[in-house]
């Protein structure tokens, strides 16, 4: 169900008349927000994260991220809109194939087989809307990560963790995940979930200040 979720006042560094609304229930994407000092509120969208036949990973995230925040700022009182909404997507890719959110254990387990030992590609969509007026900006961050050989032993141990369900390509590199990745080429928050350098940029362009006035 669609909802709202403040932040206490105690995390408001950085606010200011514009508000930030993330179009995402993902707690990760939350944290980096919160621990760049950004502050926002969460309005949670009903959007069927599927791909569609022939779609790239590129393509994919980038679709996603505009219907979520689009769909976040339809449910936006009149009142309520001078704020910049925020949509965004991530899905894990290696040689074509994409690697959404896992089924089950055994769908986890075949994920991370042939993610083991090779180099994968991490895209992430952001798509921001500012209220009123609808100017966009929207951009896809791309960063490529290297997992080290995973034995069956290592493999079955993570999946038992449980932190490899509800993630794409069926890890959390912040979490456990992380001792088995040696090497990233671009974003470490475009790999958790919302490249932040980029997102901060974009924020700028669409009137959003860091700092009250």
């Amino acid at each position: 169900m669609p909802g709202w979720r403040k932040i206490p006042a105690s995390e408001d560094a950085g606010y200011n008349t514009v508000k930030i609304i993330l179009a995402s229930s993902s707690p990760r994407r939350a944290e980096i927000l919160r621990a760049a000092g950004i502050a926002f509120e969460i309005r949670i969208t009903d959007i069927d994260e599927i791909e569609l036949p022939g779609e790239t990973a590129h393509a994919m995230v980038a679709r996603l991220a505009e219907e979520k925040a689009r769909g976040a700022a339809a449910q936006i009182a009149e009142g309520s809109r001078d704020c910049i909404v925020v949509g965004a997507d991530t899905t894990v890719e290696m040689e074509g194939e994409i690697f959404g959110k896992p089924r089950d254990s055994a769908h986890a387990r075949g994920m991370l087989a042939k993610l083991s030992g090779r180099t994968h590609h991490v895209h992430t969509g952001i798509f921001l809307l500012r209220l009123p007026g609808y100017a966009t900006r929207a951009a896809v961050d791309n960063s490529a990560v290297t997992f080290a050989p995973l034995s069956e032993k290592e493999i079955d141990a993570y999946v038992a963790s449980g932190e490899p369900l509800g993630k794409a390509g069926a890890y959390a590199i912040q979490g456990l995940a992380g001792r088995f990745i040696p090497r990233i080429d671009g974003c470490y928050f475009n790999v958790v979930g919302l490249p932040l350098a980029r997102l901060y940029v974009l924020l700028v362009e669409l009137g959003w200040q860091s700092e009250k006035k």
